[in-house]
This record gives C-alpha cells, structure tokens and sequence, in this order.
C-alpha cells in the first residue's frame, strides 16, 4: 500500500471510530495517526534490517504521543488507539485486524521469555484503559479486556475478561462486532461470587431455621405425651 493510501486508511479507522473527530484535518492532529505513520515507516526500516534508524523513528513517535511501538511488532488493518497516552507494544507483538487500544494498555512480556515474549491479539479485540497483557499467548477474537485487568494466561475467542488477575467470563461464544465493544458494561466477576455466597448463606440459615423449629416440635411433642 502506498503513502497516500495508508494516510487515508488511518483517516477513515480514526473517523469510524472517534465521534470527537470533526474533520479530516482534526486527525493530522491525533496521536494515533502520527504514532502509526511513524509506525508504519519504522517498520519497514526494521524489516530491512535497519534497526538504529527504525529505533530512532519509533523513539521520535514516542516523544511526540506518548505511545511506544516497537517496530518490530506487527499490527494488522484498522489498529485504533483512543487517547494512547503510556500505550506501550513490545517487540514481539502481533496485532491482528480491527484492534481497539485504549489509553495505559501494555502489551508486554513478563521477563522470563525468550523469542516470542509479547502477546498476540486476534481480530475484533478491544482492550481497555489501563490494561496490562503480559507474556506470549493468545487474545481471541472478538474479546474484551476490562479496564485496568492485568491478563497473564490465554483468553478463549469472544470472552471478556476483568480483575487482577484476569478472569474470563464467557459470552456464549457469540462473535462481538466492533461497534457494540463496550468497555463500560462489563461482567463483574467478584461480584456475582458475592451475590452466590450470599444465596448459598440464605439458603443455609432458613434450612437452619427449619430444622430448629422441626427439633422444638420434636421436643414439645414429647413432653406431651409424658
């Protein structure tokens, strides 16, 4: 793809998917198009071996928005990063199509790998503000990472995952468009646990209630027919 061309795809993934955007030359100013364009070109540096100079590009980028992409990681068609301040995305991270990033997301390694040491993420995924994936495993398609989750191990295909550390929490295996990956409504796993625990409790206490009365009746029916 072309220099212009690349320059309107990143136009129009910004324009879909930011409604604080007005007008094409708004976007000259986001962060996410200038990180990209210099993404785009480091990388190609990077695949040519040049590692110094594509280092440098990414660097630059970096100070510029705020957001650090290795030029060595891999990123796939319609990448949007919302904000993307403290956004960091190792060397070794493959990116699939129509990925949703939002600000303080790490895609990390843990610092015990060798090789591939940072996460891969599938098509349709979006991972919320503060998110941090650290090692080499797979993020399925279409899931969601719940704002400020740490997610350690692999996440199965259209799943949500919350809390520290990451739990995943099915959606009937339902494939999530990109438009309906709402970060703010998500599952709440600690929660259900507690209203569970408080069920079971209830449960326990009338079942208590039932058998003390059942031992008076017990006890008053035998003194009665002393």
């Amino acid at each position: 793809m072309g220099y212009i061309s690349r320059i309107k795809e990143e136009i129009k993934v910004i324009r879909q998917r930011d409604p604080a955007i007005h007008s094409n030359m708004e976007v000259f100013l986001y962060p996410s198009f200038k990180v990209m364009l210099h993404y785009r070109l480091a990388h190609k540096m990077y695949q040519k071996k040049h590692y110094f100079l594509a280092r440098w590009i990414s660097q630059r980028a970096a100070r510029k928005t705020g957001i650090e992409i290795h030029p060595g990681a891999q990123i796939g068609k319609g990448f949007f990063i919302d904000h993307g301040n403290g956004v960091i995305i190792g060397e070794t991270t493959i990116i699939g199509d129509n990925v949703t990033l939002y600000q303080g997301v790490t895609l990390g390694g843990t610092g015990k790998e060798q090789g591939k040491r940072h996460p891969t993420i599938g098509n349709n995924v979006m991972i919320s503000a503060g998110a941090k994936v650290l090692g080499s495993f797979k993020i399925g398609d279409n899931s969601k990472i719940g704002a400020g989750s740490v997610v350690l191990e692999e996440v199965p295909p259209n799943s949500t995952v919350v809390g520290v550390p990451g739990r995943v929490v099915k959606r009937n295996n339902i494939s999530l468009p990109q438009d309906e990956m709402d970060q703010v409504h998500l599952p709440d796993p600690v929660k259900e646990d507690i209203a569970q625990l408080r069920e079971s409790n209830d449960l326990l206490t009338n079942r208590l209630i039932e058998l003390e009365n059942a031992i008076k009746q017990m006890q008053k029916g035998n003194s009665d027919g002393k």
